[in-house]
């Protein structure tokens, strides 16, 4: 108490507000250069021949509406068809999608627990099904029951584990990018997240990438040795930080697409980004600080840059506190303006603009259909809405409740490449 008696009040002030800046401009710097990454393709070689077999996985609750299609889709994929089967965990179903997915050609598994619901919970027991099963797979693929995928998506798959990744996220696309603002704006930021970050860090060589919930592939000797495990809110990051925490990175494949259904309404949005707030903030309490001692200890950036993506939340919140802290004027004289001392505000003014302009980047340089480029005008809105939704996935950390995502958007993949093509046509 002496101690803080003696101080000036704008001692005090600096005690919390200085590192609150360094934390922002380091972070801001750090995102900017990794983006940069982000802006050209290296030359990949890939492995033509096929030689990895795949149990294909979908976990499916309630999905009789888009189901059919997906399974369809996926027997018709460029690949052997000696090399994969086709799995349907029907998890908790009270409709027809175990039906609909066993008349489509999918080997269909029912799950019924009441008590662990959620699509991790039905990944664990359908992975201990196939490791008792008589053929054994080289690795598992994972999609949602709304998703179509290009024909080509084995074959990349195939590639990567070829050349001795154990783990691998592909591109996510969106399947219904235009039917409403909503859509089109999620898209956006699913199109930005692939080309300025995922396929920044896999450009850099010395990065992991992060698993995106679908379009995932996991060898299985990685999920035999360390198990699933991966039953929080948001099991991609959760399975992708535990991996990781073993030393196993996680690949990307660019060429390899997943078309995944957007929500159509705001509140939709609003409550399934919600989930992924609360489900990283909780993987970020588990793992945040184990991978910062093992990148500091092991002098390696791919585990500090993992820790920096589990922040994001926290750099979300502290940058808000600062942005309003910093609009009330009284309070501006009490504390050393460090940002001023990095460049004028100009210099940032100009950096911030820059960072507009990278949503325009990410759809030209992987050619977006440029009807996408309306959602553009309303995209600050979707990206500053995640503010709120930061804050609420913290203060409701601890609910571990799952919630289903209803998927109506039932259309086939001819359906999708043509929507493409009229697009940028």
């Amino acid at each position: 108490m002496d101690l803080l008696s003696g101080l000036t009040v704008t001692q005090l002030f600096n005690i919390i507000m200085v590192p609150i800046q360094v934390i922002i401009i380091v972070l801001t710097f750090y995102y900017f250069v990794l983006s940069m990454f982000g802006l050209y393709r290296k030359r990949e070689v890939k492995v033509l021949t096929p030689e990895k077999s795949f149990a294909v996985v979908v976990a499916a609750h309630n999905e009789e509406a888009v189901i059919g299609p997906l399974v369809e889709n996926l027997r018709m994929l460029d690949y052997p068809k000696n090399l994969f089967d086709i799995f349907v965990v029907a998890d908790n179903c009270t409709d027809k999608t175990a039906l609909i997915a066993r008349n489509a050609g999918a080997i269909v598994h029912r799950r019924f627990n009441t008590e662990k619901r959620g699509k991790g919970y039905a990944l664990e027991w359908m992975f201990h099904r196939l490791f008792k099963m008589e053929r054994q797979y080289d690795a598992i693929v994972i999609f949602d029951a709304d998703n179509l995928v290009k024909d080509n998506f084995l074959f990349e798959m195939n590639s990567k584990l070829c050349q001795g990744h154990k783990i691998v996220q592909c591109y996510l696309d969106s399947k219904n990018p235009f039917d409403t603002w909503v859509t089109n704006t999620f898209s956006i930021a699913f199109w930005v997240t692939n080309r300025l970050l995922q396929l920044a860090r896999y450009n850099t060589g010395r990065l992991s990438n992060v698993l995106g919930g679908t379009g995932m592939c996991i060898s299985t000797e990685v999920l035999k040795e360390f198990g699933w495990g991966a039953t929080s809110l948001t099991e991609d990051l959760e399975f992708s930080m535990k991996a990781l925490s073993h030393g196993i990175k996680t690949t990307w494949a660019h060429d390899a697409v997943v078309y995944d259904e957007k929500p159509l309404t705001f509140m939709q949005s609003w409550y399934q980004r919600k989930r992924w707030a609360q489900g990283q903030v909780d993987v970020a309490g588990r793992y945040f600080f184990p991978l910062v001692f093992k990148g500091i200890r092991e002098r390696k950036i791919m585990y500090i840059d993992a820790a920096i993506h589990l922040f994001q939340p926290a750099l979300v919140m502290i940058a808000t506190f600062f942005m309003i802290t910093n609009f009330i004027s009284a309070l501006q004289v009490h504390y050393t303006h460090v940002f001023t001392l990095v460049m004028p505000w100009t210099g940032w003014q100009i950096l911030s603009s820059i960072q507009y302009l990278y949503p325009v980047a990410a759809l030209a340089l992987d050619r977006i259909p440029w009807r996408a480029y309306v959602g553009l005008i309303l995209y600050p809105i979707f990206i500053y809405s995640w503010i709120p939704i930061v804050f609420l996935g913290f203060i409701n950390r601890k609910d571990k409740q799952w919630s289903h995502t209803k998927h109506t958007r039932s259309i086939n993949i001819e359906e999708v490449v043509k929507q493409k093509k009229v697009s940028t046509s």
